[in-house]
């Protein structure tokens, strides 16, 4: 298993994007993207994704250059189009708008349809924190990328919806708490399809309902599903989802899930973002995450080698550690990448 440092990580990433037909600000910008979740231990939102990606930019359903067109605006809100564009680069853009209107009005929020998959949604999360603003994050396939079947049913009706709000302050940064409204995420499943290993038990099901552990069935036809975050109150799980879904196709002008859609592609989203100083001020938030921190964190461990973890914990530990390291690649998803280097004639990087 190769262990590629960061900044190699990140040149290699852009070189195949911008190959690919990506325009250089695009290659920056989702390179960035990509190698940053890898760093946090989200594999599934990181470089893994290039080939997919590339191949929708040869066929025609993403397209290069693309940037944020603004259906509908207010002081407060913006209604945005991607057209198809990479979603990294369209939600950055929606994001610079968004703060800018929170620091006027305190609050701002806005959707984005007809975007290519916008990648982790703490990365967005951890841009507001950045400057002192709270935010709430939520996006569904657009309609596509059937994933997750309703609780006792074995046919997928919904993606697997994610949810994230982040916080400014704490002693290691901003909370993030960024996670899939399904058992795992799909892109974990596909990591572990690619690189040729089964999936933990007790989260996906094949097309007939029956616990499974490989990832192939997920893709099959008819396919398997990815159960419900919950375990044995999956119910809860599966709301949360078909309310981002509801919320995230309706509100953004795109679409809910329907039958027989066309191939996965992207993400309706919808960003909500909060300035503290227009409610209790940014001083108080500050302290009150500052004690709520410390409290929670003085409840005695269970297993003293296993402190208490809060949101962004697993992700910073991550962080630290592969900073050092380098990024950990399986053989599967590093020969994919590889391969696609021999293709477009890109320099691969030694790895250790």
């Amino acid at each position: 298993m190769p262990q590629i440092d960061t900044d190699s990580l990140q040149k290699f990433s852009a070189a195949l994007l911008e190959a690919g037909g990506a325009t250089t600000n695009d290659a920056a910008v989702v390179s960035e993207s990509l190698v940053q979740a890898n760093l946090r231990g989200h594999d599934s939102h990181g470089v893994m994704r290039i080939p997919s990606y590339l191949q929708n930019v040869a066929n025609g359903r993403i397209n290069p250059g693309q940037s944020l067109e603004i259906i509908k605006e207010s002081p407060g809100a913006i209604v945005g189009d991607g057209g198809w564009g990479f979603g990294q680069v369209i939600s950055h853009e929606l994001m610079d708008r968004l703060i800018e209107k929170a620091a006027t009005q305190g609050i701002a929020s806005g959707t984005l349809r007809r975007t290519a998959h916008i990648g982790r949604l703490g990365e967005y999360a951890e841009l507001a924190a950045s400057k002192n603003m709270a935010s709430m994050i939520i996006a569904n396939t657009h309609g596509a990328a059937h994933r997750v079947a309703p609780v006792g049913a074995k046919a997928p009706r919904l993606g697997t919806n994610p949810i994230c709000m982040g916080v400014p302050g704490g002693e290691n940064g901003p909370f993030v708490m960024d996670f899939g409204t399904s058992a795992t995420a799909e892109g974990k499943v596909r990591v572990k399809k690619i690189a040729g290993e089964q999936v933990p038990p007790g989260l996906i099901l094949d097309s007939e309902g029956n616990p499974s552990t490989d990832p192939h069935v997920i893709y099959g036809d008819p396919p398997g599903t990815i159960l419900p975050m919950g375990g044995d109150q999956a119910y809860k799980g599966f709301g949360l989802a078909f309310m981002i879904e509801m919320l995230s196709g309706g509100l953004s002008a795109g679409q809910c899930s329907f039958s027989d859609p066309p191939a996965p592609l992207g993400n309706c989203a919808v960003f909500v973002l909060f300035d503290p100083e227009m409610f209790g001020g940014f001083d108080h938030l500050h302290r009150e995450v500052s004690q709520l921190e410390t409290y929670v964190r003085s409840s005695p461990a269970i297993d003293p080698a296993k402190p208490v973890t809060l949101p962004g914990d697993p992700e910073l530990r991550t962080l630290a550690a592969r900073t050092k390291t380098g990024i950990p690649l399986d053989e599967g998803n590093w020969n994919a990448l590889t391969d696609l280097a021999k293709e477009l004639s890109v320099t691969v990087p030694v790895g250790e």
